[in-house]
């Protein structure tokens, strides 16, 4: 079992002061600000990327990213911890490791660093994904009613969002509609993965039974996740990408977008 799953080791906003022009007026007030900062995962020790995300839940993020981007190819998480090579301070908490036991493959390193907002940056296609994931079995079926009023439900729970107006939101939530784990970041794809990780962490992948809501759009990375995390649907409160659309019929998910109390559209499956 992973060792010490910490929640958030530092803030995850800053303050900062700044001039807020409101009717004319301007005026000097403190703001809060998501923090977004650099993190190395790696596998059995060996480096796959950097990603930038927001500090916390840390750990979920990189077993999470291992998974979806099929790094771990089925070896189950043995351990995971800060920095391997000595104190977790001496890398600000910035480094992640994660230990199959050397029963993972070996990774190939990302030659880039990977954005806030990039995903898999045009990496994979989908014939990849058709070649690595096999099509889901039937979903369990989702209540339209229930999908629309998804977002709401997350919305109260979406803090970091509140304070700062610039994260990102993930939540895995069950045929009813009731939330299960909802993560946020800066990076919409680091919340999925946040989301994915904790799922896989506690065992309860594949997520046949669940449904997983994003605040932003639906692009062709975030149903490749949902897809490799097994779970029965993906709703978003935007469009998704034509690319997107093609993955979640191959993958047998259901994928609505522009999610609003009672009206959703339904893009998959066809």
């Amino acid at each position: 079992m992973p060792e010490g799953r910490p929640t958030a080791i530092r803030g995850r906003t800053v303050r900062v002061l700044i001039r807020r022009l409101r009717s004319g007026a301007e005026r000097r007030e403190p703001d809060e600000l998501v923090v977004e900062e650099p993190m190395e995962i790696r596998l059995d020790d060996h480096l796959v990327t950097t990603t930038m995300r927001t500090p916390g839940h840390d750990y979920e993020l990189a077993a999470g990213f291992l998974f979806t981007d099929g790094h771990l190819a089925g070896a189950p998480v043995r351990r995971v911890r800060y920095c391997a090579t000595g104190p977790a301070a001496s890398t600000e908490f910035n480094l992640v490791t994660v230990e199959t036991g050397g029963r993972a493959p070996v990774p190939r390193p990302r030659l880039t660093s990977t954005t806030s907002s990039c995903g898999l940056c045009g990496s994979a296609s989908l014939d990849d994904l058709r070649d690595r994931l096999d099509p889901l079995p039937a979903p369990v079926p989702i209540e339209p009613g229930v999908l629309a009023g998804v977002p709401d439900r997350a919305r109260a729970a979406q803090g970091l969002f509140q304070t700062t107006g610039a994260a990102h939101a993930a939540m895995a939530f069950t045929t009813e509609g009731d939330p299960v784990v909802l993560r946020e970041d800066v990076g919409r794809h680091n919340a999925v993965d946040k989301v994915v990780g904790h799922l896989l962490l506690a065992g309860r992948l594949p997520a046949r039974d669940l449904g997983l809501f994003v605040s932003g759009r639906a692009s062709f990375e975030i149903v490749q996740k949902a897809w490799a995390a097994g779970f029965a649907a993906v709703v978003a409160v935007s469009a998704p990408t034509s690319l997107a659309v093609e993955a979640a019929r191959a993958a047998g998910l259901t994928l609505v977008g522009f999610a609003r109390e009672d009206s959703l559209n339904t893009y998959a499956p066809a």
